[in-house]
């Protein structure tokens, strides 16, 4: 390769790395310095999935009649790279001669062909950089480097870009484990504090009331006790099932920790509710909302629970759910009234349940 041409082409590959942001960014100038290297028509650039057996073409430069289509998609095992590759040579100016069974090849007309294999760090095969015509043209030792040179800077763009994805996955997973319950899979405290905050924003905005309402398993501890805290797992993981299936689409189900829960969705607008004393809302259609919303709940609470061999009769929750003016209201005032609610009803229920009678023990 003559130095003026080798000395343009690094100059250019200097100022292209660096400003690269993208695959595209960074392939698109190194396929048309390899077509005027090697003159072949089409230079492109594959990925593999070794596991699919298939090889992608993703990015491609054609500039004569032979096309390499971008998008194109072949079985691995019939391609010239995988046959270059098996050889341990990277050019032929004889396809039909030197991999003649390669269907692929000869649907495309190839004649003349080099490529060099795309890899990371640790020699994983990701695709690679090649060079096409159907006419012959002589493959030089300079090419050959320059294709490795390029096929290199391919693949550390690659890692990088993996690896970026991979953080930002891990990094939405711990967000995720950050305010999910593990037990349950419901949003957790910290979860629903957020939520919470952002609802009663909407419901101020919106001119409407929020329903706010606190759930506690009477009897857990019972549950605990009797049948083991491996079937208390259960039977929390299976209530908070029930109850989400029972909640309407728009309601958020929250578990606060041990046995309670807390249930938050939008309400009706504020004009249909009246206002007595304080943001709770205890007449009109913003409070049968509430109570809709609490019966609702509590009949979820109650059945039968297989817990691993082991059946329970659960004879429900104490569930209290409040209806607020969001006006000037925080998170934790609003889950106050909810849990205030939530306590009268308990003791309501206490005058006519006996709780360590709730649970009943049957043979599984």
């Amino acid at each position: 390769m003559p130095r003026p041409i080798l000395d343009a082409l690094l100059a250019r590959l200097t100022s292209t790395v660096p400003a690269a942001r993208t695959l595209e960014q960074l392939t698109r100038p190194m396929l048309d310095m390899l077509g005027t290297v090697t003159g072949l028509e089409s230079t492109y650039l594959t990925t593999i999935d070794l596991r699919a057996g298939e090889q992608h073409v993703l990015l491609a430069r054609n500039a004569g009649t032979m096309t390499i289509p971008e998008g194109l998609t072949v079985p691995w095992s019939d391609t010239l790279c995988k046959r270059a590759l098996d050889a341990g040579r990277m050019a032929t100016t004889d396809v039909a001669a030197c991999w003649g069974d390669s269907g692929a090849a000869r649907q495309l007309g190839i004649q003349t062909y080099v490529s060099a294999p795309v890899r990371d760090d640790g020699g994983e095969l990701l695709g690679t950089l090649c060079a096409a015509s159907a006419e012959r043209r002589a493959i030089s030792t300079d090419t050959e480097s320059l294709l490795r040179l390029f096929s290199s800077l391919v693949g550390q763009f690659l890692q990088r870009e993996r690896l970026v994805a991979d953080l930002r996955a891990a990094n939405e997973q711990l967000k995720t484990f950050a305010l999910t319950d593990p037990l349950t899979g419901l949003p957790n405290r910290r979860a629903l504090f957020d939520e919470l905050q952002r609802q009663l924003q909407r419901a101020a905005r919106d001119g409407s009331c929020l329903l706010v309402g606190c759930i506690d398993l009477d009897g857990f501890k019972a549950v605990n006790d009797r049948l083991g805290h491996h079937r208390g797992d259960l039977f929390l993981r299976e209530m908070a099932q029930r109850l989400s299936l029972e909640l309407r689409g728009s309601d958020m189900l929250a578990r606060m920790g041990g046995d309670e829960f807390v249930v938050v969705g939008p309400g009706v607008p504020l004009g249909t509710g009246a206002r007595t004393d304080g943001p709770q809302l205890d007449r009109g259609e913003a409070a049968q909302a509430a109570r809709t919303l609490e019966q609702r709940a509590a009949l979820a609470s109650v059945g039968h629970f297989d817990l691993d061999g082991r059946a329970l009769q659960y004879a429900g929750a104490s569930v209290g759910v409040v209806a607020l003016d969001p006006s000037g209201l925080s998170a934790e005032q609003a889950l106050q009234l909810a849990d205030e609610r939530m306590y009268a009803v308990k003791r309501a229920r206490r005058r006519s349940i006996d709780v360590p009678a709730v649970i009943t023990q049957a043979a599984g």
